[in-house]
């Protein structure tokens, strides 16, 4: 397929695009996405040390679509407990499984833990063969228009490309979001996540632990017993000095910060850092087109949201599209796009700014707010419905 009008431009080949694109499998709309990355990062993506927690609607959607049973049974890693620690290990907010699904359901964890580049490598093995879907790589957008009777995105090379919908789904500092002129609330965070695995003597327990030490938070995300995701949160002003140690002193400066609960560590891969940065567009349509995925918005990384929020969002939109569609209606009116608007803001919205303030008071080092955390936890440790509407935030269910 080699075509200058497509029904859909997708503008990003990352996760939420290209499984906004596999919704579309068998159903006569054509597909092109246009990515400016070479074929090879998005074929072979490298591992880049993210763990993504996925929530248990997050597995259904990826179930339907064909890419969860992509990825291999020893790559998906349970995560049965959660935990919160506020300045140490001393005492635990505690999450596990609530009674009511675990006794009505076959659910036996909070979630899955998934790599990242084994998410991404499932999402294009779906859709990289699918005859209606053309991908097109290394091509640099030169502009975007979008008017009542389509949108046009012009390459650097020259071509010009027509859809009756355009999707961003491109990254939190969107190109496609300001060409649409969609404003957006954004938060530089001023901190940089440093994440990398260690191997360790004791069980981890499946148990994932956020502990909001003071002027940083760890976070430590189970994979095998003995095996765990580490996930540094700091001001980019420390955030050099623990990039320059070596493999043995960040092992042990972690284990230090973990008050040696696992055990001796052992850098097991390699170390990545990234900008700490959230963003969600004020609305996430206009004229014929649409913001799926971290073009949409961008979470902090605390609650574990972000590929969860992105893969709902694309699951919203497409269904709404492959409805309006088998009716014979227009996928890109201005009701549907709104209609996938009211509903996705209305998931989005309460977590962004619910997520932002969590992070704003638990990052907070004077002594008062220390003891407000810490009564926080204590207090909800004894409020069963606040537990359980958290963990149905983690579980999805």
């Amino acid at each position: 397929m080699n075509t200058a009008h497509s029904d859909i431009i997708i503008i990003g080949a990352g996760s939420a695009g290209l499984a906004f694109a596999r919704h579309f499998k068998g159903v006569d709309l054509t597909v092109t996405i246009i990515e400016k990355s070479p074929l090879d990062t998005i074929a072979n993506p490298a591992y880049d040390g993210r763990e993504i927690a996925l929530t248990h609607r997050s597995r259904e959607i990826m179930l339907n679509l064909g890419v969860w049973q992509r990825i291999p049974d020893d790559e998906i890693y349970k995560l049965a407990d959660a935990k919160v620690y506020n300045g140490d290990f001393n005492y635990a907010l505690h999450f596990k499984v609530p009674k009511d699904l675990n006794l009505l359901t076959s659910i036996d964890r909070l979630g899955n833990l998934i790599s990242n580049h084994n998410i991404r490598q499932a999402f294009y093995d779906e859709v990289k063969d699918l005859p209606n879907v053309q991908i097109l790589t290394e091509q640099a957008i030169q502009d975007i228009k979008t008017d009542s009777r389509g949108a046009s995105v012009t390459l650097a090379d020259g071509r010009t490309l027509t859809a009756n919908l355009l999707i961003g789904s491109d990254s939190r500092l969107s190109f496609v979001r300001k060409k649409l002129g969609i404003g957006a609330e954004m938060n530089d965070f001023g901190r940089t996540v440093i994440v990398f695995r260690v191997s360790h003597l004791l069980s981890n327990e499946a148990t994932a632990r956020e502990c909001f030490l003071y002027s940083r938070t760890l976070a430590l995300l189970p994979l095998h017993d003995h095996l765990t995701n580490c996930v540094i949160t700091l001001d980019n002003t420390q955030a050099d000095s623990l990039l320059a140690m070596n493999a043995d002193e960040l092992a042990l400066e972690v284990q230090r910060m973990m008050s040696d609960r696992l055990g001796k560590l052992t850098l097991a891969g390699t170390v990545h850092h990234y900008p700490l940065m959230g963003v969600h567009a004020k609305t996430f349509v206009s004229t014929r087109s649409a913001l799926v995925g971290d073009s949409a918005v961008g979470m902090h990384p605390v609650t574990a949201h972000g590929f969860n929020l992105g893969l709902m969002g694309a699951n919203t939109l497409a269904t709404l599209i492959l409805d309006a569609h088998a009716k014979g209606q227009d996928i890109a009116s201005p009701a549907l796009l709104q209609k996938y608007n009211v509903r996705h803001q209305a998931h989005t919205r309460p977590l962004y700014h619910g997520t932002n303030l969590m992070v704003k008071m638990f990052t907070d080092d004077s002594t008062p707010m220390q003891t407000v955390r810490d009564l926080t936890l204590r207090v909800s440790n004894h409020l069963p419905p606040v537990k359980r509407w958290i963990a149905g935030q983690l579980t999805g269910k």
